[in-house]
């Protein structure tokens, strides 16, 4: 069955640290789920969602891969022939915070292959940090749950050194979303960030009720960000300054054996 171009994924997001010390939060997401190749069909979706264009909720292409100097589409079938898929994917779904008025900021944004037959092909892990820089992390994946790994190669925290390993699971989206991202430092998980949500259709009804419980969006994990990162500074975590970007806009992450060693695993 053909999906539509637009819906909502709702539910939230659990950050835990491990160490030197334990810190956990959590809070709510409401993230749109578009087919990048029917932008136009998602745009009519909602009177409140547009396209390239200011809405109460908008999406615009030049927050997304080569920002405005590629199509979408180009940008992430280059990233996913680095992961050895070379044949073109049909359907590339996009999983990622919409805009709300003026503002988006998006920690992550998964890029969802599939194949002719809807078989999930290969992910891309889109990562922005709060200094405005971008890297992508990219996979083929095995069936309906998947876990890989790669080499750190980008600077998100400014409390984790770029180093050691990230160990990603996630399971094909259908009723509910699931993704879970680990940081490892030899062998040991320093680190952990899920999203679970359920799929919910989009109208302009229910984003104006989005608007109205969950009014920040956006701006809201922005400010969650900082406000975490204070209080860790204040529990006396070491700051890192910010490195140099990687030589490259992307690293591939490998397959791995399933991994049930947390609760947490999706």
């Amino acid at each position: 069955m053909t999906r539509p171009a637009l819906s909502l994924w709702t539910g939230q997001t659990v950050h835990a640290r491990f160490v030197p010390f334990v810190n956990r939060f959590a809070y709510k997401l409401v993230l749109i789920d578009i087919d990048i190749d029917r932008l136009a069909e998602a745009s009519k979706h909602s009177r409140v969602f547009t396209i390239n264009a200011p809405g109460l909720f908008s999406f615009y292409e030049r927050d997304h891969g080569a920002r405005g100097h590629q199509t979408l589409r180009a940008w992430a079938e280059t990233q996913f022939q680095k992961a050895g898929l070379t044949a073109p994917l049909p359907i590339i779904r996009l999983v990622t915070f919409p805009r709300h008025f003026f503002y988006k900021f998006a920690p992550i944004s998964l890029w969802y292959g599939y194949t002719q037959t809807g078989a999930l092909a290969g992910i891309i892990y889109e990562v922005n940090n709060t200094f405005g820089e971008t890297h992508a992390y990219v996979a083929k994946t095995d069936g309906a749950r998947s876990q890989h790994e790669a080499d750190k190669a980008f600077h998100v925290s400014p409390f984790f050194d770029v180093t050691g390993q990230y160990r990603f699971t996630l399971r094909a989206p259908e009723e509910t979303l699931d993704v879970v991202v680990e940081s490892l430092l030899d062998g040991t998980r320093q680190h952990m960030a899920n999203i679970k949500a359920k799929a919910e259709p989009i109208s302009t009804r229910t984003l104006l009720a989005r608007a109205f419980t969950n009014p920040l969006s956006t701006l809201g994990v922005t400010f969650a960000i900082h406000w975490q990162a204070t209080k860790l500074w204040l529990r006396g975590a070491r700051y890192r300054r910010r490195p140099a970007l990687p030589d490259r806009d992307a690293t591939v992450a490998t397959a791995t054996p399933l991994s049930l060693s947390s609760k947490d695993a999706a």
